[in-house]
């Protein structure tokens, strides 16, 4: 082989590096103006709750059209425009990756842009990363075919711009990267982990431009676990496992009865959606919405048991009815906030029955969001690396290992699949494939 053989994948190598970077900056971009977007329709919603409230019966059914109003627009707004923006996204960015559909149309963009402000400003309890994930993969292959990159590296590229909308989403550069490898492409390619850090960096850096370089969650420094505290980081791990199989199945369940209903409009059973959620965000706002305050709350080791064990409950059952409305909206946001909330009960359960273990309840918060996200997704890796960027902490590595370790082999040994190959099956003319 002579040198201008092995030096032509290397020049196509640092194209597709720099293009990579370029996708990362578009895809920030929109990124973060999404989530500034949420952050002023949760600020409205809030407002207007209080205000409605003041106008009493007129107010109450004010508040109850105006989610109604809102999450029947944003289904309209997917089923008129673009199907694939519903739900999620990330198991449409996967059958794309394997071959089994093609990259949806540039229209998915403002659709998923103005659909999931619609929805999560709403009050459903629905993610950012979905929309920005599927958006940053849109515009990423759209960029690949406008710079005339071949199919491979459009393909390649469309990975890393899926990546880099996780890092905007969470201000997790690393875990957009590890994310691309571990779960969409579930295997290392060296053309795709050059594109995924590229397209995570430059996102990041526009997002921090943008929105600030603080960590997502404030968290106090815990100390490094003793090795005492193993068997119950284990257990943590196990009982995230059972619940997150019971989310998955949850989840599952409310889409298949949404199916039954198909004979009504869209419009019709957002808007069902979107009266539940408004009764709700009437009597207790908090509980509306992604649910970050309540992730932190759960970080700061906050609330009563009792109380946190209701918050759970209710945003259990509203995660997944959120997400059969069929509007644009993630599931990594709501799986936080069930993660932290059930490592807090856990720890304040261990502080209370085994005080000699000298673990802070919040670190158990801390390590029960990658348990949970582990549990239910399957992928350890993007769980611990996320957790540990949100949080701006590093103590909880090994805790989160053997917690993610139990949480992974409970689904398995229940045959669980990871929800997105369940919700993979759901897409059309997609080809069973197996974990």
């Amino acid at each position: 082989m002579n040198s201008t053989e092995v030096e032509e994948p290397h020049r196509g190598l640092v194209a597709l590096a720099a293009v990579s970077l370029v996708v990362g900056a578009a895809a920030g971009a929109i990124g973060t103006l999404f989530r500034l977007s949420l952050e002023r329709a949760d600020g409205l919603r809030h407002a207007f709750i209080a205000w409605g409230h003041t106008q009493h019966v007129t107010g109450f059914v004010l508040v109850i059209v105006a989610a109604a109003a809102c999450t029947a627009l944003a289904a309209w707004l997917v089923r008129r425009f673009a199907p694939e923006a519903s739900g999620s996204g990330i198991p449409h960015v996967e059958s794309v990756l394997h071959g089994d559909l093609p990259p949806a149309p540039l229209v998915l963009i403002p659709v998923k842009f103005i659909g999931g402000v619609l929805a999560i400003g709403a009050g459903l309890a629905l993610g950012r990363e979905g929309p920005t994930v599927q958006m940053g993969a849109s515009i990423a292959h759209g960029l690949g075919m406008l710079l005339r990159r071949n199919a491979e590296d459009c393909r390649v590229l469309l990975a890393a711009g899926a990546g880099a909308g996780l890092a905007t989403a969470f201000n997790a550069p690393i875990a957009g990267a590890v994310f691309v490898l571990e779960e969409l492409v579930r295997r290392f390619e060296t053309r795709t982990a050059v594109a995924a850090l590229g397209a995570s960096a430059g996102a990041i850096a526009v997002a921090r431009l943008m929105h600030g370089d603080v960590p997502d969650f404030e968290v106090a420094m815990h100390p490094f676990p003793g090795f005492a505290t193993l068997p119950a980081h284990l257990l943590l791990g196990a009982l995230a496992g059972l619940l997150g199989v019971a989310y998955c199945r949850a989840i599952l369940w409310s889409l298949s009865a949404a199916d039954r209903l198909a004979r009504w409009p869209a419009e019709v059973r957002a808007a069902l959606v979107g009266v539940a959620v408004g009764l709700l965000a009437w009597f207790a706002p908090d509980l509306a919405g992604g649910g970050d305050p309540l992730t932190q709350r759960a970080l700061a080791g906050g609330g009563a048991v009792a109380g946190i064990a209701l918050v759970f409950v209710v945003r259990f059952g509203l995660g997944a009815v959120s997400y059969a409305a069929g509007t644009p909206g993630g599931l990594f946001a709501p799986m936080l906030v069930l993660g932290a909330q059930t490592g807090l009960v856990f720890g304040r359960a261990c502080a209370h029955w085994l005080p000699g273990l000298g673990a802070e309840p919040s670190a158990f918060a801390v390590v029960g969001m990658a348990a949970f996200f582990t549990a239910v997704v399957r992928a350890p890796v993007t769980g611990i690396v996320l957790v540990t960027e949100m949080t701006g902490g590093f103590t909880q590595l090994l805790p989160m290992l053997a917690a993610c370790f139990t949480a992974m082999v409970v689904p398995i040994m229940l045959r669980c699949p990871p929800i997105y190959d369940s919700l993979g099956e759901r897409q059309p003319h997609r080809a069973h494939r197996t974990r």
